[in-house]
Parts: structure tokens; C-alpha cells; sequence
């Protein structure tokens, strides 16, 4: 019986050695065909589906997003997003430092690319397991990925509202308009209710969202002439 036991580890190990390498590469090869492919659903809009809140999206190319949209996203949710390898790391120790400050008032740090590894590949919460994921897969899109697609990706599959995903179906909804034509106003609007798009809503429009529209105008104004910003303003 000992020496059934002592052979029962290794074969074990390399069964589970066998199925982390496939894991890999099953995942490798996704995020390798997202560069090019949208994804056909993601977890997050799976359960708006089950919820019954819907799912309203429509993908578009970058070059079909107006310079207003993508300019007011990243003034609003990650203005060094040119410059950094997915990781914002002074603005996560901030955010943690004000957190050892303030437990019940958590403050988040994430990049444009965390956040889209975590609405592409994984589920909206807050665990330790589910954050050692949104590494992994930040550090891989941005290996994989260009800064042009990941933009893009962030652009189409994050919740702009109830049942709504993406710049184009918010655009649509909120102003009867497709996001190639948004101004610059309407832009700032959408962007601005990203943290939470049930809470802070465009349409009527919510108290934080009006508060915070004019930091997300200055916030355009300031990066607006920054070269590695037009760089991805003026894709075409």
C-alpha cells in the first residue's frame, strides 16, 4: 500500500502538470485570436443576460470611435495609459495607502488593461484570486495586444449602462447617435459613468456624473496635445 501511495503523487502531479500546460495554451491561443476577433460574449454580459437586464452592444473599430470618446475614456479612467506596461504602480500604492486609511471606503487603481483583462477574460468582484488573474491576463494583452487594440477592446465590451455594453450602443441609446459622431460633451457624459454605469447614470442624468463631468472636460483638456495621446486619437 506504501509504495501504491508513493507512486500516486508523481502520476497525479503530471496529470495536473498535463492539464495546466493545455489550460495555456487554449487560453494563449484566445488571446491571440481577440487581437484580431471580438469576443463572441464575456462573462459580464452573460449575466446581464440572466439578470434580465438584456444586452444591448454593438463593436466598432477604433477608426469608427470619435477622438471626443476615446480622449474622454482615458481622461477619465486612465490617463497615463500610453506610458505605462498595464500597470498604473504609483497610483495602486495611493490607492492602497488611502485604503489601510479608509476600510470602508474602497479606492480602486486599475488600468484601461486591467480592466479590460478582467471584462474579457474573467468576472466583476473583488478577490485575491481573481486579482492574481487580472495580472496575469493584463500582462499578456499587453505582450500580445497593441495599445490601439486594447483601447479599442476597452471601448466595446465595458457596461455603459444597464443592459449596455459599449461606446456604440451607449451612444445610440443616450443620443440617437453613433459613437463616430459623439461630441465632445456627450463623450465626457458616457465616460464619466463608467465606474458604475446602473448608479451613475446619463439619462436622467445622476448627481455624481454631473460633478464629475468637469473634472473628465479639464482632464481632455490637459492630455488633449500630448503626443503619445494623438497617436491614438488620429487612428485610422
Amino acid at each position: 500500500m506504501a509504495v501504491k501511495t508513493k507512486g500516486l503523487v508523481p502520476r497525479l502531479w503530471r496529470r495536473i502538470k498535463r492539464v495546466l500546460i493545455v489550460l495555456f495554451l487554449l487560453h494563449f491561443v484566445y488571446i491571440l485570436i481577440l487581437k484580431w476577433v471580438d469576443p463572441p460574449i464575456t462573462l459580464t454580459q452573460l449575466g446581464s443576460l440572466i439578470r434580465g437586464d438584456g444586452l444591448k452592444r454593438d463593436y466598432v473599430d477604433l477608426e469608427d470611435i470619435s477622438p471626443n470618446a476615446k480622449l474622454a475614456f482615458m481622461a477619465a479612467e486612465d490617463q497615463k495609459f500610453p506610458d505605462h506596461n498595464g500597470f498604473d504602480w504609483k497610483s495602486i500604492g495611493k490607492a492602497m495607502d488611502y485604503n489601510k486609511r479608509n476600510p470602508n471606503k474602497v479606492r480602486g487603481a486599475s488600468t484601461i488593461s486591467q480592466q479590460v483583462a478582467k471584462n474579457v477574460f474573467l468576472w466583476q468582484g473583488r478577490s485575491t484570486f481573481r486579482k492574481g488573474l487580472e495580472t496575469y491576463f493584463t500582462f499578456m494583452i499587453e505582450l500580445i495586444w497593441s495599445k490601439q487594440r486594447i483601447l479599442e477592446m476597452y471601448m466595446n465590451v465595458s457596461e455603459t449602462g444597464k443592459g449596455i455594453f459599449g461606446i456604440e450602443a451607449a451612444a445610440q441609446t443616450m443620443f440617437k447617435k453613433p459613437a463616430k459622431k459623439l461630441t465632445r460633451r456627450e463623450a465626457a457624459l458616457i465616460a464619466c459613468s463608467l465606474p458604475n454605469p446602473k448608479l451613475y447614470t446619463v439619462n436622467p442624468l445622476s448627481r455624481y456624473v454631473a460633478e464629475k463631468y468637469w473634472r473628465v472636460l479639464r482632464g481632455m483638456n490637459n492630455l488633449e496635445n500630448d503626443p503619445d495621446i494623438q497617436m491614438l486619437l488620429e487612428v485610422n
